[in-house]
């Protein structure tokens, strides 16, 4: 696998354009393809030349319908960056639209020549092979391969329109218009298509590079914990984020007191972080959020089983999964790990941590199990963070940086938590309800004549059921009334110990059931 990983790696370089992505989409993949192949497209990178610059030029010129000293008063022939759908040069504004959008240093980014039609064609034949490949009966119970390239297919349209990634880009600084610790390039719209985008220069200290940061005064490990709280705001409170923050696409911005690399009183410079590059984001969509938080209940209450029922409902497992071995690894889970707080979890020596998260993982791998897009995208911005705050700080925990937004989270949970409990309550009720009247039902078939036999040693088998019907039906009503209020009794103490102490009613009547006519 590993080898066949490798000459794929090879093969992505050398056709270039999606191909790249395509390694770059399956190395995320960890709940289909196995570690040996995600290991080795990890680094699949857009390793690239640059197209010359004279193409870049006429591919400019012919979107933005001007000569590019018309549109621009300079571009820097040699690139800033070279990917594979497109490269980026420094550029200068002419003084009128640099007038209009409020500063004179741009970076303009251009799509590579020819590259809409590589799309296409490498699309077409992806969309084939997936279509193949569902014929397989060994491959289709494993992975549902045409929407995986479809899920895929979406991602390349939307990162080839650079309209796309302005309006992403003006969307995210929406997002902290008015957090100091956040910045985000300006986009010059007079100058920008669908494949031409023109945005502010913001090109600062690359967030990984330790010794400019000490050397300007700040200080790494607060850079990482900044940007740990900034990531996880993204996810946890806007639930739209930078799903590639890289530390390429990130820049510490100082911001001194008089030029000074030092502030005032030599006391560490303001500063802030800056994103670029929007082109890949992640959201968190409502129906995913609900989804979530059905796992997130199941999960709280340590229910096996009811995790693996949401998540099915969530539709990260397909139809042909066998469950019985994910709900005892989530029972086994819970038994181990289910009550220990964030504090307790960290000191859990981590060898016990990698056996439990590698025969997991080999039990999520053999299962056909397919995450949405934006959770894997979400997975994978974690990892990013922890790597990148890692580097800036040994020390740096991600638990002590996710436990706010957890805390948070549960608080936020627990009332719908409760409109579940209580709606799933009544439901049972209702089900238990409606017996008497089935069973009246059948008790009318039999002496209508529809229900053909009729004995005494039936009817004394009707009347035991009915009362069995009526003991059940004050059990549950006993159950929900006590499950209910116990739930509301911290939202509202006398609806909930008014619905408590009327439980005691139906226990009675379960408990210590009529003997009137003999039974």
């Amino acid at each position: 696998m590993r080898r066949l990983a490798q000459r794929f790696h090879v093969l992505a370089v050398d056709l270039g354009g999606l191909m790249i992505k395509v390694g770059q989409f399956l190395s995320s993949r960890l709940d289909v393809l196995p570690p040996e192949i995600t290991k080795e497209l990890e680094g699949l990178q857009d390793e690239v030349s640059p197209v010359a610059f004279s193409a870049i030029q006429t591919a400019a010129e012919k979107e933005l319908g001007v000569p590019l000293e018309q549109a621009f008063a300079y571009v820097d022939p040699t690139p800033l960056a070279a990917a594979s759908l497109g490269q980026a040069h420094r550029a200068a504004p002419s003084a009128q639209d640099a007038e209009l959008a409020g500063f004179a240093a741009a970076v303009v980014k251009i799509q590579r020549p020819g590259i809409g039609e590589i799309v296409d064609v490498d699309l077409a034949a992806l969309r084939r092979v997936s279509r193949w490949l569902s014929r397989i009966r060994l491959v289709s119970n494993r992975v549902d391969a045409p929407a995986l390239v479809e899920e895929f297919a979406a991602t390349s349209m939307e990162e080839i329109d650079y309209l796309h990634e302005a309006a992403n880009a003006e969307r995210f600084a929406a997002n902290f218009a008015e957090d100091p610790r956040v910045s985000v390039p300006d986009v010059m719209w007079e100058r920008t298509t669908r494949r031409v985008l023109t945005l502010q220069d913001v090109t600062a200290i690359k967030i990984n590079d330790v010794e400019r940061l000490k050397a300007a005064g700040i200080d790494p490990a607060e850079v990482a914990t900044q940007f740990a709280n900034v990531m996880f705001d993204q996810i946890f409170v806007h639930g739209f984020f930078h799903a590639d923050p890289h530390p390429g696409n990130i820049f510490v911005t100082p911001t001194p007191s008089e030029g000074n690399p030092l502030a005032e009183g030599g006391q560490a410079p303001h500063w802030h972080l800056t994103f670029i590059d929007f082109g890949m984001m992640g959201e968190i969509p409502e129906t995913l959020r609900d989804g979530l938080r059905r796992v997130f209940i199941a999960a709280a209450s340590r229910d096996g089983k009811g995790l693996v029922d949401a998540i099915q409902e969530v539709g990260v497992l397909l139809p042909s999964a066998d469950t019985a071995e994910l709900e005892r690894a989530m029972t086994q889970l819970f038994a181990r790990f289910g009550g220990m707080g964030f504090a307790e979890l960290k000191e859990v020596d981590p060898r016990e941590f990698r056996d439990f998260a590698k025969e997991f993982g080999d039990l999520v791998r053999s299962l056909p199990f397919q995450l949405p897009e934006n959770f894997l995208l979400m997975l994978r911005t974690v990892s990013l963070i922890s790597g990148v705050c890692s580097t800036l700080d040994s020390r740096f925990n991600l638990w002590d940086a996710i436990e706010p937004y957890a805390e948070q989270l549960i608080r936020d949970q627990r009332r719908p938590a409760v409109q579940d409990a209580a709606q799933q309550a009544v439901a049972t009720v209702a089900t238990a309800l409606r017996l008497p009247g089935r069973l009246s039902e059948a008790v009318d078939g039999i002496e209508a004549g529809r229900i053909a036999v009729r004995t005494p040693d039936l009817d004394r088998r009707i009347t035991a059921l009915e009362r069995v019907g009526r003991r059940i039906i004050s059990a549950v009503l006993f159950t929900g009334l006590l499950v209910t209020g116990t739930l509301l009794r911290s939202d509202d103490s006398l609806v909930g110990s008014a619905l408590i102490a009327a439980s005691l009613i139906p226990l009675l009547h379960a408990v210590f059931p009529s003997r009137r006519g003999g039974n």
